[in-house]
C-alpha cells in the first residue's frame, strides 16, 4: 500500500507540514549535490548510502520518520531496511 503522501490522501497542509518538519533532526540531512541527485526520491530498496557503515543509522532514521508520519513501507523497502539493520 503506498504512503499517504504518494497516493494523494494527504491534504496540501499535511504535505507542507511533512516537507518542512524539523522536529526530528534527522528528517532533513545536509548532503552534497551529488548525493542528493544520486538518491532523488528513491526509497531504501532502490538507494542505500554509499558508506555501508552508515546503513544502520540511515535505516533507523528512515523508520523513525515513517513511524512519526504514519507512512507505510512496501515489502521491497522493508527487506532493504532489514538488510541495512543487519549491519547494526
Amino acid at each position: 500500500m503506498p504512503s499517504p503522501a504518494i497516493s494523494g490522501r494527504w491534504s496540501a497542509a499535511d504535505e507542507q507540514a511533512y516537507a518542512n518538519d524539523l522536529a526530528y533532526a534527522a528528517h532533513l540531512i545536509a548532503v552534497t549535490a551529488w548525493a542528493n541527485r544520486s538518491k532523488g526520491d528513491k526509497g531504501p530498496e532502490a538507494w542505500k548510502p554509499p558508506r555501508v557503515g552508515y546503513w544502520c543509522t540511515y535505516a533507523a532514521q528512515w523508520i523513525q520518520v515513517n513511524v512519526t508520519w504514519k507512512l507505510t513501507a512496501t515489502e521491497a523497502e522493508w527487506a532493504a531496511l532489514q538488510e541495512m539493520e543487519a549491519r547494526c
